[in-house]
């Protein structure tokens, strides 16, 4: 396969790859990234292109994949921001008043949540359960775990964003 035949082909989902892993990574360099990998190795085996019946269909298989195998990488969950190339010149006890502060907004947020939310984001992000074991253990189906999952984690993030950028939402 030549090189303008796979990007006239790729031309018509890039745009869908990136969407879905912009959904589930949220971060724009982050979905940038899987885009740009998911495209790579399907260049690497553009031999085997003509194989599949839906070449789209694969890719965003292929995205989703590799968006959840990022996600899983991810030891601290979506409540906790890493970093790394950052240095922080501040003195550690205030860094240290910061963060509790920080959890301590977290804890009064969760606390307006409706009762299941919190159950659930306690439940997945503190206690690391997953979806199934919540299911189970709330008697739920997995569905609706993964729905009060999502929005409790929302209304935390909007809540924090609020809190941090002085109600400026």
């Amino acid at each position: 396969m030549k090189e303008r035949v796979f990007i006239t082909l790729t031309n018509g989902f890039k745009d869908k790859l990136y969407r879905l892993a912009k959904r589930l990574l949220v971060s724009n360099e982050e979905a940038e990234d899987a885009t740009q990998e998911v495209l790579l190795k399907l260049w690497r085996n553009k031999t085997k292109i003509a194989e599949y019946k839906n070449v789209e269909a694969f890719a965003m298989t292929m995205t989703k994949n590799y968006c959840y195998d990022k996600l899983k990488a991810k030891e601290a969950g979506n409540l906790k921001i890493v970093h790394s190339n950052y240095k922080d010149e501040r003195p550690s006890l205030q860094r240290e008043v910061e963060a509790r502060d920080s959890l301590d907004w977290v804890g009064k947020i969760m606390d307006g949540l409706p009762e299941q939310q919190r159950m659930i984001v306690q439940l997945r992000d503190i206690e690391q359960y997953n979806n199934a074991e919540i299911a189970e253990m709330l008697e739920m189906n997995e569905t609706a775990v993964r729905v009060a999952l999502s929005r409790g984690r929302k209304t935390i993030r909007q809540e924090l964003l609020k809190k941090h950028n002085y109600g400026v939402v």
